[in-house]
């Protein structure tokens, strides 16, 4: 069973889900919550949406978290390489493709993101087009280049 405790960030309110041990899920607006969480703040989930505003304030650039996404082996990959990505850098689809061990699969690094059940904290934000251009992001573009700007601000 499954922790969630909701917050209010400057990004609108999220949802912080945890296992007792490890961080499973952040859930942005719109997006849709773990079906086997009992709404209850715990220490973990407390410290990670402590960790999570004071990166939106600009004032913290690394997360020091216990992290357990759930996904295929793929997926896991593609989250690893996220987590390798530094603050306020970028990378392409198909840069996060090579590094997951599949140059083509710039579509399935994609729905990877799409995926990311830990928004923000496993960064895929950080995730471009090749040409730059911002693409979908779960909580909305206007959010992704948000984040961005702040990591710009902050490096």
């Amino acid at each position: 069973m499954k922790n969630i405790c909701f917050y209010q960030t400057e990004i609108g309110k999220i949802g912080i889900a945890d296992d007792n041990e490890f961080i499973t899920d952040v859930v942005l607006a719109g997006e849709e919550e773990p079906f086997n969480a009992m709404i209850k703040e715990t220490p973990l989930n407390k410290e990670a949406a402590t960790q999570i505003k004071e990166y939106l304030k600009g004032s913290r650039k690394d997360f020091d978290l216990p992290l357990k996404p759930e996904g295929t082996d793929f997926q896991l990959r593609v989250w690893q390489a996220l987590l390798a990505i530094p603050y306020g850098e970028t990378r392409s689809y198909q840069e996060i493709a090579e590094q997951a061990g599949n140059i083509k699969a710039c579509r399935a690094v994609g729905l990877a993101n799409n995926r990311n059940p830990i928004a923000i904290i496993i960064p895929c934000h950080r995730v471009i087009g090749k040409n730059g251009s911002l693409t979908g992001y779960g909580g909305g573009l206007e959010i992704k280049a948000r984040l961005l700007e702040l990591e710009k601000n902050n490096r």
